[in-house]
């Protein structure tokens, strides 16, 4: 560092004025020693004898000065003010001006005071932002469901559109492999319900009635219910993120641009392949969650492999069975949907892919416990 491209800032008195004479380069590059000579400087200033009434900073030898610069320069102004000494700044070039003043500004910036909210107006103001997020998500979902039917019906005037190959992924993707979670946890639902009822009716003498309550709740509603969630936390979620990944990436603006529908590409084989796989996956569950049923009652009950038969085919008929499969393409319909229409709508962050995951999730799974209880009610009144 060259004499002349060092920064110095000295100070000396006369009489009841300090004066401070500041020279070199006031820059980043030499910040170290330039706090290292202004704090020497405010040091001496401070511990010098004799009243101080005002002071001078003569920048007149400084050739450049930047934002460090500029800062320690705001920081000897401030502290001649802090201690009741008036000061006077000249000698600084005026291409330089604005830079401090840009400083002090931000320095000497006080934020605004927080305003005290009222507790009613701020939960009053909540409430009506969740419901109008409510009902801009309701009006998204009926257009969306709307672009969704107009591609199938130009796929089904134009079959050769369809994308076979892409349905038959997912289909591999959402049924196949998704069948030993699925038959696990339905399994151990059935052995659950069983060992439950089995203790409870004990007491009564009705044990035999168990291989009623395994059969209605399985087949009518636990069964396509357990389903429908499984999928929608694996496969639903699975496709918000994809389909998110691919609109941060602008892979769907890239087929419109090639004139593709997003939604005949990218919606409706995932949409297919779900119609098609929950159902089948529901009906697995449901063999499962009768096959740990008759197990634990077996084990548990005393209630033979023949016995637990007999009884869950004059407990049960085929319309018991009918009810939960019929929920299962709605329910399926729905997970897609929602999940697809979530992804679409993800923005260019990060934080929007996770945000929009989860929100595919939570409605996803709200909708099919709200669809089961319309099915529920729905097959009371029609006495099914």
């Amino acid at each position: 560092m060259g004499a002349a491209e060092a920064p110095l800032l000295a100070m000396a008195r006369h009489g009841r004025e300090l004066v401070f004479v500041g020279n070199g380069r006031w820059t980043a590059a030499h910040s170290h020693a330039l706090e290292s000579v202004v704090d020497a400087c405010l040091e001496e200033s401070r511990s010098s004898t004799g009243p101080t009434s005002a002071a001078r900073v003569d920048l007149s030898g400084v050739r450049i000065i930047d934002t460090v610069g500029a800062l320690l320069l705001d920081r000897v102004l401030r502290t001649l003010e802090e201690d009741g000494v008036h000061s006077q700044l000249v000698g600084l070039d005026r291409r330089f001006q604005p830079l401090l003043d840009e400083v002090q500004r931000g320095c000497h910036e006080v934020p605004p005071p927080r305003q005290h909210r009222n507790p009613l107006v701020g939960s009053l103001y909540v409430t009506g932002r969740s419901v109008m997020g409510g009902y801009e998500d309701a009006v998204q979902f009926l257009g969306f469901v709307g672009a969704v039917v107009i591609a199938f019906l130009r796929v089904l005037i134009r079959p050769q559109n369809f994308r076979w190959t892409s349905m038959v992924y997912h289909l591999e993707r959402v049924g196949l492999r998704a069948v030993p979670i699925i038959a696990l946890i339905t399994f151990l639902i059935g052995c659950i319900i069983a060992q439950q009822g089995i203790f409870n009716f004990r007491r009564f003498g009705a044990t035999t009635y168990v291989v009623d309550m395994v059969g209605i709740l399985t087949l009518r509603e636990l069964g396509v219910l357990i389903v429908s969630i499984m999928v929608a936390g694996r496969s639903g979620s699975a496709f918000t993120a994809e389909l998110g990944s691919m609109k941060m990436r602008e892979e769907v603006d890239a087929l419109r641009v090639m004139g593709f529908d997003p939604n005949e590409v990218l919606v409706l084989p995932r949409l297919v392949a779900l119609i098609i796989a929950v159902p089948l996956l529901t009906f697995i569950g449901n063999m499962c969650a009768l096959f740990g049923g008759g197990l634990v009652s077996w084990l548990y009950g005393s209630i033979t492999p023949t016995i637990f038969m007999a009884r869950l085919q004059e407990a049960i008929g085929l319309n018991t069975f009918e009810v939960g499969m019929i929920k299962a393409p709605f329910m399926a319909a729905i997970i897609g949907l929602i999940s697809c229409m979530e992804g679409m709508r993800v923005g260019g962050s990060a934080e929007s892919l996770g945000a929009k995951t989860t929100a595919a999730v939570v409605k996803s799974i709200f909708l099919v416990i709200v669809v089961d209880g319309l099915f529920a009610m729905f097959f009371a009144a029609v006495n099914l």
